[in-house]
């Protein structure tokens, strides 16, 4: 197999970092060139284990300026696009919802524009060195709103977007979507339920719950701690891109979800379960759970149905959550044991 240049973006975040290691231990055939903003969700210690190898390289830039992309694609020959760089944290996105517009639409835009313009002739016309070069677009559940207590958001569902992040990661889907519908542009588009594993960004719910545990401080449960959640491991999101990436339907949308509903109380239960195992202490870190003013237009409940990938793809996910969360826990253990003894 000849060697490719792919473009990764996003890959210093949560997801991305864990994506990359996988995916280059994988195929010894592709080079990855990073395009990271590093922004507050991206961190270069994510990727140390990286730091010298071959077939990698990472560019500082943002996803919307044209010039770059551009430069990136002619100087590194791109034949495939892995886009992950997004603004994602909903709290920031109901205080400063502008920046979300910018990376989540303009940049995505930008990418897909150069690209198209780069393997393109003219609509449904790739050049000849290009044929089969690919844009994957990484989205996520959130696009579909909220749910019932019982249904499950398929490829079918309707968008209904409740959040600005949410929002505008569905502007982001349908500027893909039309690129491929107007332009002929090999496209896929993977929706995601909520990643949980080594590298997520301090802010979130799990690395959240450890962290206020290991301290001893208060933790913090939005509203009743009743909303649900999938929660689909990291790693076994990475495999189910690959596998979209490389056998995914052209213009087609896939759903992966971890088969695993949990409520943020039950979150919370198991990992103080863990932690009062594995560093007890006096008393259970349960007595540390405390309640605080739901977010704005909290979702209550996301639900996804992977059938289409398992069944189309063959794709399963290796890890359930009792198995996945007790995984993430010994990193974080590891993580911030480190940083209350430095």
């Amino acid at each position: 197999m000849s060697s490719k240049n792919i473009l990764v973006t996003g890959c210093a975040g949560f997801i991305g970092s864990n994506f990359v290691p996988y995916f280059l231990d994988k195929y010894d055939n592709y080079t990855i060139i990073n395009l990271d903003l590093l922004t507050y969700a991206g961190d270069l210690d994510n990727l140390k284990e990286l730091e010298n190898h071959p077939r990698y390289k990472f560019i500082k830039g943002d996803i919307c300026n044209r010039e770059l992309i551009e430069f990136i694609f002619n100087e590194y020959d791109i034949q495939g696009v892995i886009h992950f760089a997004a603004e994602s944290h909903v709290d920031n996105s109901i205080k400063n919802p502008g920046i979300f517009i910018e990376t989540n639409v303009n940049g995505t835009y930008t990418l897909v524009d150069v690209a198209q313009k780069y393997w393109m002739d003219k609509p449904f016309s790739y050049k000849k060195a290009y044929e089969g070069c690919r844009f994957h677009h990484i989205s996520t559940d959130e696009v579909y709103g909220t749910l019932n207590e019982t249904d499950l958001f398929t490829e079918e569902t309707p968008y209904a977007p409740n959040s600005p992040y949410s929002a505008s990661k569905a502007s982001s889907d349908m500027i893909i979507r039309a690129y491929h519908e107007t332009f002929g542009l090999n496209t896929v588009i993977t929706n995601c339920s909520n990643n949980y594993g080594p590298k997520q960004h301090d802010e979130k719910l799990i690395p959240t719950i450890i962290r206020n545990a290991l301290q001893g401080n208060p933790i913090p449960i939005y509203g009743d701690g009743k909303n649900i959640r999938d929660w689909l491991y990291v790693l076994d999101h990475c495999k189910g891109i690959d596998l979209v990436y490389h056998t995914g339907k052209n213009g087609e949308t896939y759903n992966i979800g971890g088969r695993n509903e949990r409520t943020n109380l039950q979150i919370v239960d198991r990992i103080c379960s863990i932690l009062d195992e594995k560093v007890p202490k006096e008393k259970s870190y349960k007595e540390l759970i405390t309640f605080v003013e739901d977010r704005a237009g909290h979702d209550r409940r996301y639900a996804i149905d992977a059938s289409k990938l398992e069944g189309e793809l063959g794709w399963l996910a290796d890890e359930n959550f009792d198995s996945g969360i007790f995984k993430t826990v010994e990193w974080y253990l590891g993580k911030y044991k480190m940083e209350l003894n430095k």
